[in-house]
C-alpha cells in the first residue's frame, strides 16, 4: 500500500464524537446570544448532529449531558439516533449546577451532599445501560477558593471514595473517563487540577478508569503532546475533549487557536498507537457567536486535516535524524508534513465515500438552516435543557440558555 493510500485508509476509519450541548445556545458569563433554529430537546439535537455526520461522514456518535439531555425514555432516544445513522456516545455528568454543590460535590465536607453527587453519577451509569453508551465522562468543579477553607488531603480521600463507588457499578464493557482542569471555578485548589492527579486516581481504580485530555484545560505554554505521549505509554489515555483556547477555557473550535499544536498532538496519538485503540476523539465546544452546525462541521474537518498531516510524517526519516542527533533535520521532517496541503487528499476521501468534497458548502446548499429556523419557534429554557418530562416542544426558535463551562 502506498503512503497516500495508507493515509486515506486511516482517514476513512476516523470518528469524531460531537457534543449535544454544542448545538444549543450558549454564551459567556455576560450574555447568551440566541440563534434561530437551535434545538429545544435532545431529539432535535440529534437531528442536527445527523447533519454533521451526513456531510462529513466522520461524526457517528453524540455525547449526552445529564440533566441537560434527560428524557423519560432513553431507549426511544437511542432509537431516534439509530434511525438517523448515529449512536449515543459518552454520558457526561453534572455536579456543578446545584446549590448543594457550592462547596463541592463528591469532595464536599458534608456526607449527605457527597451521597447526592454519587447518586447522580450512578444515575448516569443507569442511563448508559439504557442507551448502550460505553463511556461515563466525569468533570468536577470541586475545589476551594481560600487557604484553610477545607482539608486538601481529606478532599482527595473523599474523591477516591466516591469514584470507587461509581467504578464498582460499571459494566464489563463500560469505562470511567476522568477529566481535569487546573482552575475555574475553584481558584485556590482544584480537586482534579492536572493529568497527574487524574492519572493517580485512575491507576488506583483499575483498567476501566482512564484520563480525558481537554485541550483547553491547560496553562499557557503547557506541552500537551507530552501529556498525551505519557498517558498513551501508560495505557491510561481514554479520550480527548478537542477545542481551542487563547487565554483560559475558551471552548473555541479545535485548531482555531493553534493548528500546529493539534498536529503535534495527533502525531503523538499516531506514534503511541492511540489512533487504532479505544481513545475517543470528542469535541467539547461552545459556539457563542458563530453558526453552530457549520462550526461543528469545521471542527471535524480540522481534526481530519491535522490527522492527515500527522499520518504523513516520515517516521523512518524522523527516527534516523533523531538517532543521529541531527536536530534541524528531525524538526524539518515534522515541518514538511505539517506544511503539506492535505485538503485535496481529505476531499478525495469524502468523494470516495460518496460525500461532497466540501462539507460546509454542501450543508449550506441543503437548506437545513433555513428549515429549522422557519419550523422551530418558541422553545423555553427548561425544554431546551432536556426537561425531565421528555416532551417534544411545539414548533422550534430552539433556544437553550445553558452554557457548558466544563
Amino acid at each position: 500500500m502506498t503512503e497516500l493510500a495508507a493515509v486515506k485508509a486511516a482517514l476513512r476509519t476516523q470518528a469524531v464524537e460531537t457534543p449535544s450541548w454544542a448545538y444549543g445556545n450558549s454564551g459567556t458569563r455576560f450574555k447568551v446570544f440566541a440563534q434561530p433554529g437551535v434545538p429545544r430537546d435532545p431529539f432535535e439535537k440529534l437531528d442536527d448532529a445527523a447533519k454533521v455526520h451526513e456531510f462529513t461522514g466522520a461524526a457517528p456518535t453524540v455525547a449526552l449531558h445529564i440533566p441537560w439531555d434527560r428524557v423519560d425514555d432513553y431507549a426511544a432516544l437511542a432509537k431516534h439516533a439509530e434511525e438517523r445513522g448515529l449512536k449515543l456516545g459518552a454520558i457526561n455528568s453534572n455536579t456543578f449546577q446545584d446549590d448543594d454543590y457550592k462547596l463541592g460535590s463528591i469532595c464536599h465536607p458534608d456526607a449527605a451532599v457527597r451521597r447526592k453527587a454519587v447518586g447522580h453519577l450512578l444515575e448516569c451509569v443507569d442511563i448508559m445501560d439504557a442507551t448502550g453508551s460505553k463511556d461515563l465522562k466525569l468533570w468536577f468543579a470541586d475545589g476551594t477558593n481560600y487557604p484553610g477553607q477545607d482539608d486538601i488531603r481529606a478532599r482527595q480521600d473523599r474523591l477516591a471514595e466516591g469514584l470507587a463507588q461509581v467504578y464498582e457499578r460499571l459494566g464489563d464493557d463500560q469505562r470511567m473517563l476522568l477529566e481535569y482542569k487546573f482552575f475555574e471555578p475553584a481558584f485556590y485548589a482544584t480537586d482534579v487540577p492536572d493529568w497527574g492527579t487524574a492519572y493517580a486516581h485512575c491507576l488506583k481504580l483499575g483498567p476501566k478508569a482512564q484520563v480525558v485530555v481537554d485541550t483547553g484545560h491547560h496553562a499557557p505554554g503547557t506541552n500537551i503532546e507530552f501529556i498525551v505521549a505519557t498517558l498513551l505509554r501508560e495505557g491510561k489515555l481514554g479520550a480527548f475533549d478537542f477545542n481551542s483556547r487563547f487565554y483560559a477555557d475558551d471552548d473555541l473550535m479545535v485548531g482555531a487557536a493553534d493548528p500546529f499544536q493539534l498536529f503535534r498532538i495527533m502525531y503523538e496519538v499516531i506514534r503511541g498507537g492511540g489512533f487504532t485503540s479505544d481513545v475517543a476523539f470528542m469535541l467539547d465546544q461552545c459556539h457563542n457567536i458563530e453558526a453552530k452546525i457549520p462550526a461543528i462541521i469545521r471542527s471535524v474537518m480540522n481534526v481530519q486535516e491535522a490527522t492527515a498531516k500527522a499520518l504523513l510524517v516520515d517516521r523512518d526519516a524522523l527516527g534516523a535524524a533523531q538517532r543521529a542527533g541531527d536536530v534541524l533535520a528531525a524538526n524539518a521532517v515534522l515541518m514538511d508534513a505539517y506544511n503539506t496541503d492535505v485538503r485535496p487528499v481529505v476531499a478525495e476521501v469524502r468523494e470516495e465515500l460518496g460525500l461532497d468534497a466540501d462539507p460546509i458548502a454542501a450543508y449550506h446548499r441543503s437548506g437545513w438552516a433555513q428549515k429549522i429556523a422557519a419550523e422551530q419557534v418558541g422553545a423555553s429554557e427548561r425544554q431546551c435543557a432536556g426537561g425531565s418530562e421528555g416532551l417534544r416542544p411545539p414548533p422550534r426558535l430552539r433556544i437553550a440558555a445553558h452554557s457548558p463551562w466544563a
